[in-house]
């Protein structure tokens, strides 16, 4: 072999040595859940005419089934003028309990990603009015798109990556957000289920729709204290493996990324907890004013049943937004309303409170959301008027911590 060709080759690989140990030190973190946006793009769905006609024409048929067909197969007809014959009070009322709702969720929000965020976004970057903005963007982009969620937080991913805050920090963050809201909806459950099963709790129920709940939730919480206890070290451990120039290493290298973030974003939920910061509470405002909404909505059209029985059919439809629906529509309403039926409750009741619930909850947001949404834009436009187009060089140089050394963000 001549000189100048093994010197090409020892140069060849100086320069893939040189890239994997950038990729190890951080330079090139790549996470799934957030990916899809360029740094400096807003994350949007491309559709092509045929498939707004499709999504149109589905959420038509849907409501259409919801409102006006389901209701005349359970023997409630004209379901609008039952929904109309609602008490005024009650319905005014919840659409109070949702605003307050909302509100809670903008204050974990703030909680999480401002008050107790190390390093905090740039000051004055992230005020009330944007929190507000960030959320209710996120949270349009969750009820209009499938996929559980992912299309509201890719948004808010993108919404605080360009406030300034790194790349790293932001989705070991997301995930601590999305523990300390999921924590309340497992452990409902685990509590409710148990306590309708064995009479602690009034309302009953079979063993399908108060244990196996509960056994599910169970699962969540192990699954979750697995993950915490995951070594902070993991991708250094696996450092031997990632080394290498073939394909194999490169997975290995983005495979152990994936565990070691969860488990930081799990004991940074953890630490948030024990740190006893109110703002945490938003989680169970978030959820329980919007279980109130549904008990209200059983008010205004007759007796509401026992509250514990609401808890239970509320968290077990909610299971509807896993489904690929925009926003597990008709998923969810179907769920109520079979878990309703599940306890016992009477099923015209059921299908009046369930649809003006979700009239509340799904569509009334609709619109301040989409508002949020260009705001959010202009307020990003804002941003770079005031740093300065945010390069992706400095956005990952702010990840002081190397990679597998993060116990948490």
């Amino acid at each position: 072999m001549s000189t100048s060709r093994r010197e090409h080759e020892e140069g060849g690989e100086e320069v893939r040595t040189g890239k994997i140990e950038r990729e190890e030190e951080g330079e090139e973190i790549r996470f799934a859940a957030i990916r899809g946006a360029g740094e400096d793009e807003m994350p949007r769905v491309l559709l092509t005419r045929r498939q707004i006609v499709a999504f149109g024409v589905f959420v038509l048929l849907v409501v259409g089934f919801l409102y006006f067909v389901l209701p005349n197969l359970a023997g409630v007809s004209s379901t609008v003028h039952h929904l109309e014959g609602g008490d005024k009070w009650w319905i005014a009322i919840g659409v109070v309990l949702e605003a307050l709702s909302f509100a809670g969720y903008v204050v974990l929000f703030r909680s999480v990603f401002v008050v107790n965020a190390d390093p905090p976004p740039p000051p004055g970057r992230i005020g009330w009015r944007e929190s507000y903005e960030v959320t209710m963007a996120g949270l349009v982009a969750t009820r209009l798109f499938a996929a559980a969620g992912a299309g509201g937080v890719a948004l808010t991913a993108w919404a605080l990556r360009r406030s300034g805050m790194a790349p790293r920090l932001v989705a070991c963050r997301m995930v601590a957000f999305m523990v300390l809201l999921y924590v309340i909806y497992a452990g409902s459950l685990l509590l409710d289920g148990i306590g309708l099963a064995t009479g602690l709790f009034p309302g009953g129920g079979s063993f399908a729709i108060t244990i196996v709940p509960a056994v599910v939730a169970a699962i969540m919480f192990a699954a979750a204290g697995a993950v915490a206890l995951l070594p902070g070290d993991l991708e250094r451990r696996l450092e031997g493996w990632a080394t290498g120039a073939g394909r194999f290493s490169h997975w290995v290298a983005r495979a152990a990324a994936v565990p070691a973030l969860a488990a930081s974003g799990v004991r940074t939920a953890i630490g948030l907890v024990r740190s006893r910061d109110p703002g945490l509470l938003g989680a169970a405002a978030w959820w329980g004013f919007d279980i109130a909404v549904l008990w209200g909505m059983f008010h205004a059209f007759g007796s509401a049943p026992s509250f514990t029985v609401i808890w239970m059919a509320y968290f077990v439809g909610m299971l509807g937004n896993l489904l690929p629906l925009p926003g597990g529509l008709g998923g969810v309403e179907g769920g109520m309303i079979g878990a309703f039926a599940a306890f016992g409750v009477d099923f015209n009741l059921s299908v009046l409170a369930v649809l003006s619930y979700r009239a509340i909850s799904f569509w009334l947001p609709t619109l301040p959301g989409v508002v949020a949404y260009f705001q959010l834009r202009r307020t990003v436009a804002r941003w770079k008027d005031e740093q300065g187009v945010l390069t992706t060089a400095d956005a990952r140089s702010g990840s002081a911590a190397p990679a597998g050394a993060l116990h948490g963000c």
